[in-house]
């Protein structure tokens, strides 16, 4: 040890803290230690291991006394692979040897050093052993020089710490402070890709699910719940949890802290039941937690919507949606009559209430009103009704969400969309809500409903009523909208509406100015020969009025027309030589195109 290196040490002493040995005496003492480790650490001899160990502890002492004045010594002493050495020749020494370097890797600025050295390489074979002490310390050391470092981390796994790691949790389930360690390091690298693929290929889930039946503080609940997590991002380890049956172990931990009055147990219950819906989003555990209405989960989904506790409550409507994600569980979830209870839950929310409760169980309704047998019973038993309730809420993603409720239920069904399509409530709030421009979404929403009602209702009397709720210039409006499925919509809606009654409609077509918008869809090179056509066919409807045959010729559609007689697909061609045609004769024949 040189003198310069000697006072930099000195001058490294924090002033006004007591020391408990003169720094020089302390110095030269552990500088002693590790030119005797230096010394003994590179030989073979069996007999020298004494000494390796005396030093060793020497050292470690050292360290736990002033880790900051120990550390720059070590750094300096080029002690690093000396201790590879040690781990890798001496088995006796191999533990003090780990010890120290997990004290060691508490220091930021040695962790280098020690992955330079190659030390972690050294360690690993030891997470092997049947040494629980070296175990502990191999794995603290493992764990603190790779904290961090992904590259390091990719390296282990190659190297297959991760069975190691499982295989220690299956060996010693019940030495809390080796299991700790080793979860803290599951945790660590469960993050990976490469982790998740190495852990589906052990029993990692079983003995994950073991340790959290027996975690007794929050602690070691929150590094498991954690570790899990990251496994449910993998659909081969949600389907491994499931057959685990970790779904009881986390039911059990709702049921023990839903009431209680700490603060921890509100995150807890978070905590789980987000694990709860991680592992309903695989479609193959999804469907193992269902069992046909028998699994567990589901069974406690009555419970939980019933349930005071919002947090219960949203995991209850967020369960059901992601079953509801198959269509014979949709079917048999109505059967059994969840529809009503996520009613009354959207009930309790109507005012004031929890916006993700109600968008988590309008999601549900939503996805369980797919399958055309359960919108017959969904509206029979009075659905469509009991949601509109909702119509005053003022939160857009509320808002949002009934309207694509609404319209998934009516979907191909004519009485709903008659009886719907009549309501003056439920239309005056759908204009107001085409007029939405500062929420896209609900605007684009309001659009969309307002078109299925004039599609599947095919009514007269829907008609008038949109009419009379000015809903026609909104449907006008969508035509020009960005996205062709709306254009679409909007055209057959507004051709219904004019095979229907043109008479009545004839006066918003034109403040509207949809044969200018028509027009513009016909011209512009980037709309879709399927909007083409539809404009086309809806010209085709117009022309029965000659208020709006004046129109065209004023605005020189027949032009237009004459242009896209040479497009490109056959069927805009078509369409165009028959709407030509009739322009240009007297006759005033609307029934040549009916989507």
């Amino acid at each position: 040890m040189t003198e310069e290196v000697l006072e930099r040490m000195k001058v490294s002493l924090t002033p006004g803290v007591k020391k408990t040995r003169n720094p020089n005496v302390y110095i030269n003492s552990l500088s002693q230690h590790l030119e005797g480790l230096k010394l003994f650490g590179n030989k073979d001899q069996v007999e020298v291991e004494e000494e390796i160990l005396k030093n060793l502890n020497m050292v470690l002492q050292a360290l736990t006394g002033d880790q900051q004045i120990s550390g720059n010594l070590l750094e300096a002493s080029e002690i690093f692979t000396t201790l590879g050495q040690i781990l890798t020749s001496h088995p006796r020494c191999a533990m003090p040897a780990a010890q120290v370097l997990a004290e060691l890797a508490k220091n930021e600025e040695l962790k280098q050093p020690c992955i330079d050295a190659g030390l972690v390489s050294a360690l690993l074979p030891h997470l092997e052993s049947s040494d629980q002490d070296l175990l502990l310390h191999a794995g603290r050391a493992i764990g603190r020089i790779c904290y961090g470092n992904k590259e390091l981390q990719e390296e282990l796994v190659k190297d297959g710490v991760i069975s190691l790691l499982v295989k220690i949790l299956s060996d010693f389930p019940e030495s809390e402070p080796l299991v700790r360690v080793d979860l803290l390091a599951l945790c660590n690298l469960a993050d990976l890709e490469t982790a998740k693929e190495a852990l589906s290929k052990t029993n990692a889930a079983e003995e994950l699910v073991r340790q959290l039946r027996r975690a007794e503080n929050q602690e070691r609940l929150e590094i498991i719940t954690e570790i899990l997590q990251l496994l449910a991002e993998n659909d081969s380890l949600k389907v491994q949890l499931v057959e685990a049956d970790v779904q009881s172990a986390l039911v059990e931990i709702l049921q023990r802290v839903q009431d209680s009055p700490e603060v921890e147990a509100t995150g807890i219950l978070k905590t789980i039941s987000d694990l709860v819906i991680s592992l309903l989003l695989g479609d193959e555990s999804m469907q193992k937690l269902f069992a046909n209405g028998t699994g567990l989960v589901y069974q406690m989904i009555s419970s939980w919507l019933m349930s005071p506790n919002i947090q219960l409550q949203l995991t209850g409507a967020l369960a059901v949606a992601n079953f509801a994600r198959n269509d014979s569980n949709c079917v048999k979830m109505v059967q059994l009559g969840v529809v009503h209870e996520l009613l009354d839950v959207l009930e309790k929310h109507v005012d004031n209430g929890d916006v993700t409760v109600q968008h988590a169980a309008l999601s549900a309704l939503r996805n369980l009103a797919i399958p055309v047998i359960n919108k017959v019973q969904m509206l029979e038993e009075g659905v469509a009704k009991r949601i509109q309730m909702l119509l005053r809420s003022e939160m857009p993603p509320v808002q949002f969400k009934l309207l694509g409720t609404l319209r998934m239920l009516m979907d191909g069904q004519v009485k709903a969309a008659e009886t719907l399509g009549q309501d003056p409530a439920l239309l005056n709030r759908l204009v107001q809500w085409c007029e939405a421009k500062e929420h896209a979404g609900v605007q684009g929403e309001a659009n969309r409903l307002l078109a299925s009602l004039l599609r599947h209702s095919k009514s007269q009397e829907v008609v008038r009523a949109i009419q009379e709720a000015q809903g026609v210039k909104h449907l006008v409006s969508m035509t020009t909208s960005e996205h062709a499925i709306m254009q679409n919509e909007a055209l057959i809606a507004l051709a219904i509406a004019s095979a229907i009654n043109l008479e009545i409609i004839k006066e918003a077509f034109q403040e509207s100015k949809l044969i200018p918008n028509l027009q513009k869809l016909l011209e512009d090179e980037m709309t879709s020969p399927e909007v083409k056509y539809k404009s086309l066919g809806l010209l085709c409807s117009l022309l029965g009025s000659g208020d709006l045959r004046k129109q065209m010729e004023e605005t020189k559609v027949q032009d237009t027309l004459e242009n896209l007689c040479n497009h490109s697909n056959a069927n805009v061609v078509k369409q165009a030589i028959t709407t030509l045609q009739i322009l240009k004769s007297n006759a005033q024949d609307s029934s040549l195109f009916f989507p």
